[in-house]
């Protein structure tokens, strides 16, 4: 705190300083005068024959503007100055032009941010132009100054050397603000990685933005980060202050909580943050005094805004917001006063100049303190739980020390008793495990071997289709080349054009060069079409074998049912028509790979059921359609199979139970099924009728409770 002090109390009496007129002799300015050009439509003759009036400021400052202003400026040399220049503190100016009376009219140099530095005659973001004044004489010069900020024009002129050491101390000055904030960015950055707390991402993200407007608005950004890019320079002030504006208010947002504590003040924050975003695309547009104006007004309304949130939450009993509101303040003190210095209120000096980038060197300390007190609070907060949960379970390890000597003996004499059932029990349930471990082994491998048949089979056919097509292709593109070889000889040859063309057409004709075309057209869309249907048969696989998945998400029920038919296809075979009627339907919440084994397993039982009815014959029909309400959706597998009689609807789910002949079935795929869908919450209805088929509707809610 003491160095920012010292550096507050050196910038205060450097500003007192330059306020003051030079010493007699060493300060050439000695009027100025000015003429505003709205259109800027003058040009030095014409302006210099204008009436300027008289600048009674030690500084013009003409604020925000579109308009060119002109200014006269008389230099007088009564101490033998030589070697001196003409120097306008403002890195941020659009373009200075200065002209120089001759015999001949005007001689003109031009300065400003819209000249690249490799352009410019001195290494400085500063307008600055050698001038010649003879001694004990005077001389008038002419300045053209435009602007996409505000036009701020402290003058100066003297010996070159006088004039670049003040420079040169306005630069260290910077370099220990820019310092400091450099030490805080890697301090607190490196405290974010360490605790990944949000509060610091948004701090750090915030120090950034507020060191790259100071750097801006002294012109260092250009002069050191783009300095042959007059775009960036124009289009980076502007963005610059937005983005500190913005990180500004989101890590308020974070670190003060204001969404609960401050709902009101939260929605004014998200409306200027709005602001913001529009700043920028104005800015984007070109439009640079018009979005400077609105990001400084909304600048000053963000910190009033954000100065009253910090205030608040103070009152409301929340320790973090005094120490943000004390460093807020800091930050806000030097807006104000940078503000009245722009608006010509308050003098120009280094003091005034400088004063945001005090306020926000001292802010960002202090929020840094504020970020390390809220890690001290989180500390104890944690420490106290501790202590308290600590309390919890001695107190609760006394009441268990005195229940289990009460239950210890009930124990011991219900222990012999309960150790004999125990062993009776154990071995009947290690023999029903083994019994029912062998027996959902046995299911998983009958439906693995019926999957493995039908993927071999799905894919053998298209594979064989590609891989038969692929011996006459080698040998038709054998000779096209074979051709491709021989027309080559036959152009390189010396026979006459009319001759070559003869030959080429003979080749042609030989090797029916318009079939052999066709011909490979259509073994290429044979390959093409094996290979679109192998990549159909791959993704189904892909969907339906999420038999693993032990994770709630959403999936497309029409989607696992497309999936589990084209995993089913050769069992369903070209005699069954199937039918497919789905409505569109929202994501389920479910299990897919689960369902997708329901639905093999009914598509199965109807295949069974049909061929049972039909045999090797055609007629059979099964029919998969969807459709769903504004809580659930309803799944239906039916087929014109054989039917069911009542008491077999009634224990078709119990395990074991079959109605297929002995090594034909399990018995355990249905009760499978009816768990899986209890555990979805859901529910199978049954319509069925002997000869006239059987119909599944499986009822599954949208979103699992």
């Amino acid at each position: 705190m003491r160095y920012f002090i010292l550096i507050l109390i050196a910038l205060a009496c450097s500003g007192r300083a330059s306020a003051q007129t030079g010493a007699p002799g060493q300060e050439m300015v000695r009027s100025v005068s000015w003429l505003e050009d709205k259109d800027g439509s003058l040009n030095a003759a014409a302006a210099w024959q204008k009436p300027f009036q008289k600048e009674t400021k030690r500084v013009s400052n003409f604020g925000l503007t579109k308009s060119v202003y002109w200014l006269k400026v008389v230099l007088v040399n009564d101490a033998h100055l030589d070697n001196t220049v003409l120097k306008i503190h403002n890195g941020i100016l659009k373009e200075v032009t200065l002209f120089e009376p001759s015999g001949m009219g005007f001689i003109k140099t031009v300065a400003g941010e819209s000249v690249p530095f490799d352009r410019k005659e001195f290494n400085t973001q500063f307008p600055v132009f050698p001038v010649v004044v003879p001694y004990d004489s005077s001389r008038t010069f002419l300045l053209r100054v435009s602007s996409n900020n505000v036009m701020e024009l402290p003058l100066t002129a003297g010996q070159q050397i006088r004039i670049f050491d003040g420079l040169s101390k306005d630069q260290l000055f910077f370099g220990i603000y820019f310092g400091i904030i450099c030490v805080m960015f890697f301090y607190n950055i490196f405290i974010f990685f360490t605790v990944r707390d949000r509060n610091y991402l948004y701090y750090v993200l915030y120090i950034a933005t507020v060191g790259l407007v100071q750097a801006c608005l002294k012109g260092y950004a250009a002069k050191f980060l783009w300095r042959n890019s007059t775009t960036l320079t124009f289009q980076m002030t502007n963005i610059a202050l937005a983005l500190s504006g913005i990180f500004s208010i989101f890590f308020v947002f974070n670190f003060l909580n204001v969404k609960e504590n401050k709902p009101r003040l939260y929605r004014v924050l998200w409306g200027i943050l709005v602001i913001y975003c529009v700043g920028i695309l104005i800015n984007l547009s070109g439009n640079y005094v018009i979005a400077q104006q609105m990001l400084q007004g909304n600048a000053s309304l963000v910190s009033i805004a954000i100065m009253t949130v910090g205030i608040g939450i103070f009152r409301q009993g929340h320790r973090a917001a005094l120490y943000f509101s004390i460093s807020w303040s800091f930050f806000l003190t030097g807006v104000v006063i940078y503000i009245l210095k722009d608006a010509g209120l308050l003098p120009y000096t280094n003091f005034t100049s400088n004063s945001i980038l005090i306020g926000s060197a001292m802010e960002v300390a202090l929020l840094s303190f504020a970020l390390a007190d809220r890690i001290n609070t989180y500390r104890k907060e944690k420490e106290l739980s501790q202590a308290r949960a600590l309390a919890v379970v001695q107190e609760n390890e006394k009441l268990v020390r005195e229940q289990n000597i009460v239950l210890e003996q009930r124990v011991n004499e219900r222990t012999h008793e309960l150790k004999l059932s125990n062993e009776e029990l154990n071995k009947a349930l290690t023999d029903l495990k083994e019994a029912e471990t062998q027996l959902v082994e046995s299911e998983k491998m009958a439906s693995l071997g019926q999957l493995t048949a039908g993927i071999a089979h799905e894919i053998n056919n298209p594979i064989n289709f590609v891989t038969s097509n692929i011996k006459p292709l080698n040998r038709d593109v054998q000779i096209v080349l074979d051709a491709l070889a021989e027309i080559e000889t036959v152009g390189l040859s010396n026979s006459s054009v009319e001759e070559k063309a003869k030959r080429i057409s003979a080749l042609k004709d030989e090797i029916d060069f318009d079939y052999l075309k066709e011909e490979i057209a259509q073994l290429l869309k044979g390959i093409s079409e094996g290979a679109n249907r192998t990549e159909e048969i791959v993704k189904g696989l892909r969907i339906f074998s999420r038999l693993d998945e032990d994770d709630l998400k959403k999936a497309d029920l029409n989607e696992g049912l497309d999936s589990t038919l084209v995993i089913a296809n050769n069992l369903i075979g070209m005699k069954i028509k199937l039918e497919r009627k789905y409505s569109g339907l929202p994501l389920v919440e479910c299990y897919p790979g689960k369902l997708n084994q329901v639905f093999l397993n009914m598509f199965s039982n109807a295949v069974y059921a049909i061929r049972k009815k039909f045999g090797d014959e055609e007629g059979g029909i099964l029919t998969v359609s969807t459709r769903c309400d504004s809580d659930n959706v309803y799944v239906s597998i039916a087929d014109n199979g054989i039917g069911m009689d009542e008491s077999t609807k009634k224990r078709l789910f119990e395990p074991f139970f079959t109605t297929k002949e002995v090594g034909e079935g399990t018995g355990l795929g249905m009760s499978i099924a009816y768990n899986t869908i209890h555990k979805h919450n859901g529910s199978i209805n049954i319509i069925s009728e002997i000869n006239k088929g059987t119909e599944f509707i499986i009822k599954l809610p949208l979103i699992q409770n």
